[in-house]
């Protein structure tokens, strides 16, 4: 297959694959301004599906509840994801190595009907025993969100440290610097992309995760992603589809930003490199 050939076979694999992915999504999209209750139908244009589901105190309440959860859940699961990162690629080989990485590692392949339920036996033990937590919601939500987004966390972290010299941490330890002042003036900065990256990955898992948060969360803690599906389950409704189609919105911008960010980033690291090469 000569190169002419290979490049329009990728040409339109790769648009099969983007049509495959992008047009349900365009036709959810459309069909959230239909004005029809029956959502095959189409009735029109409208955007009365909006003003129904804006005038929803459950469906606001859901959507609190997930971006509280997905925003405690991103930061301490950076935090920790981070320190575990670290400590796996900078800390050499120390007394339980292989264990701690096996630990930090199965969450990643452990089903979530098992992370689910196993969490869900933990919480119940916890208040028989120490009468905590009096309920499962925001709280439990987010701890078991926790336990798995900083497996994802740290893997990235452990990417971005493995394809990062150590020429300047060596450089400041051999004038002087202290370790913590090294970590946080030189390797956190570098590892700031990364970090980044693991938040909004952490962010995006939790607010779209559904079969742990159906294990622990309780009654009146209803997630967004639990409020879709119960929704879901009793038939095609409009307002979900207006629902559905805010979320990709701000998906898609907080996608658009973050790579932004990224990219000046990127562009500011090489022309200070370029900088330096001339001086």
């Amino acid at each position: 297959m000569n190169n002419g050939k290979r490049s329009r076979f990728l040409f339109t694999v790769t648009c099969f694959g983007m049509a495959f992915l992008y047009i349900p999504m365009i036709m959810l999209i459309v069909y959230s301004f239909n004005y029809s209750k029956i959502v095959p139908v189409w009735g029109g244009f409208s955007t009365r599906w909006y003003t129904v589901l804006f005038e929803s105190e459950v469906v606001w309440k859901s959507v609190i509840l997930s971006l509280k959860v997905a925003t405690v859940n991103a930061f301490f699961a950076t935090i920790i994801g981070t320190l575990a990162g670290l400590a796996l690629v900078r800390f050499g080989r120390f007394k339980g190595r292989t264990l701690f990485s096996g630990m930090i590692t199965a969450p990643l392949v452990m089903p979530e009907v098992i992370t689910g339920l196993s969490l869900l036996l933990m919480f119940i033990t916890l208040k028989e025993l120490f009468g905590w937590p009096d309920k499962r919601g925001f709280t439990t939500i987010t701890i078991a969100h926790i336990t798995f987004s900083m497996a994802f966390v740290a893997v990235i972290i452990q990417s971005r440290l493995a394809g990062m010299a150590q020429d300047l941490e060596e450089a400041a330890q051999d004038l002087g610097a202290k370790p913590f002042r090294v970590l946080t003036d030189i390797t956190l900065p570098l590892l700031a992309p990364g970090m980044l990256a693991g938040w909004l990955l952490a962010f995006t898992m939790s607010l779209d995760d559904l079969i742990i948060a159906s294990f622990v969360s309780g009654p009146g803690a209803v997630t967004l992603p639990m409020l879709i599906y119960s929704r879901v389950r009793v038939g095609l409704r409009p307002d979900i589809n207006a629902l559905a189609t805010i979320i990709i919105l701000v998906v898609a911008t907080g996608v658009l930003i973050a790579a932004w960010i990224m990219f000046r980033q990127q562009k500011q690291r090489q022309l200070e490199l370029q900088m330096s090469d001339e001086d």
